[in-house]
């Protein structure tokens, strides 16, 4: 399935926003969504193609995305900023695929750190950096035993962050 990967253009950006509310189960009501949408606005389809990702399910479906790129200020450093993976294919293995992906495509352009960050409350994508060899970065409080990064995008938006570093 992830032969049909490939690198995201302009009209993908319509598929993903058209998705977000299903794959994300409606998570934060209206707020939620509005928020996830102005996380990925269409310039990150324009101008951060070359390392980000789309797989495309047989019959045209959006499978899995991953958006990702190389830090200007800092070439040694990779950043994935939105993933998202159909619940049709969850637990198959797609979600690692594109990370792995990232990694290597960064890796060989001198990348050796990736960051990322997710919600204190998505424990799901907290096992699953984890499980991918990303660790906490400490922050400013803890939740739960948890390094937290308080208001880390804004007021009331909290979150934790990742790093993992490459070979």
């Amino acid at each position: 399935m992830i032969e049909a990967l490939r690198h995201p253009v302009e009209d993908d950006h319509s598929r993903v926003m058209a998705v977000m509310d299903e794959w994300w189960g409606g998570l934060g009501g209206e707020s939620g969504g509005l928020y996830r949408a102005t996380l990925l606005p269409r310039l990150f389809f324009q101008h951060f193609t070359d390392t980000s990702y789309v797989l495309d399910l047989p019959g045209g479906r959006l499978g899995a995305f991953l958006v990702g790129f190389v830090s200007q200020s800092d070439p040694g450093v990779g950043y994935i900023h939105f993933v998202g993976v159909s619940p049709a294919v969850r637990r198959t293995g797609v979600g690692g695929a594109l990370y792995r992906r990232f990694f290597a495509d960064v890796g060989a352009r001198g990348v050796r750190k990736v960051h990322s960050i997710t919600g204190v409350a998505n424990r799901q994508s907290l096992a699953f950096h984890t499980r991918l060899g990303f660790t906490l970065v400490p922050g400013d409080t803890e939740v739960d035993g948890l390094a937290v990064h308080t208001n880390y995008d804004g007021p009331g938006r909290d979150s934790l962050k990742f790093v993992k570093h490459l070979p």
